[in-house]
């Protein structure tokens, strides 16, 4: 009797480019429709929400490829099943002087969603620590794929990258789902505040990651 057994794929982790497009956005799409944040500042009451999300993630992945940050993904066999979008430390993204984008925004999510979208992203950045951090600000795992660790895979992945850049001194990410929050405190994140969103919060987390360099120095 042969003792063969199927081995479980491995997963890998890839830097993104511009091919992994498509899948990107789908990945966030269905991550962030069901989002108390997204339903909110898009009127998930209102028909065409669903439109709105696609839109503002499209957006938001085309803008943050334009600037050259750093996207990276979970690789199953040839399936890309996570996904994560780095902003730099010097970024520090004010969304309000991206006017391209702004324009855009208004022509495929509407200019009251734009406007929502805007204030709540202004709220956020009056939050962010000092001195610089990286910030997660997209982030997502394809629902097939959900509850495999594949999402703690790829934020580990993340937060190594941001020690390889000696500006930053962290990484900063957000969420309006509570029930996430245990698993994001069992990675170190700490609470920096939180904003009020409709009838509920959305919390603002930070973990402090020191660059490889002066952990190094650290030790000598």
């Amino acid at each position: 009797m042969s003792n063969d057994t199927s081995s479980k794929p491995e997963p890998v982790i890839v830097r993104l480019d511009v091919t992994a497009l498509n899948e990107a956005r789908s990945i966030l799409y269905d991550a962030y429709r069901n989002e108390p944040t997204f339903q909110h500042l898009f009127n998930h009451r209102k028909p065409g929400y669903n439109q709105r999300v696609r839109a503002t993630v499209r957006e938001l992945v085309d803008l943050y490829f334009d600037l050259d940050q750093e996207a990276v993904g979970v690789m199953v066999n040839d399936t890309l099943v996570a996904v994560a979008f780095i902003g730099d430390p010097d970024l520090r993204l004010n969304l309000a002087n991206q006017l391209s984008w702004r324009i855009r925004m208004v022509l495929t999510a509407g200019f009251a969603s734009t406007r929502r979208y805007l204030h709540y992203h202004e709220r956020l950045r009056a939050i962010l620590p000092q001195p610089l951090a990286h910030q997660l600000p997209l982030m997502g795992v394809n629902p097939k794929y959900q509850n495999r660790g594949y999402g703690r895979l790829l934020l580990q992945a993340v937060q190594r990258l941001c020690a390889e850049n000696p500006r930053g001194t962290g990484l900063v990410l957000d969420t309006g789902n509570s029930r996430y929050l245990p698993f994001y405190e069992s990675e170190g994140f700490r609470s920096l505040g939180k904003i009020k969103v409709g009838g509920f919060e959305d919390h603002i987390l930070f973990r402090e990651i020191q660059p490889e360099a002066k952990a190094a120095a650290n030790q000598n």
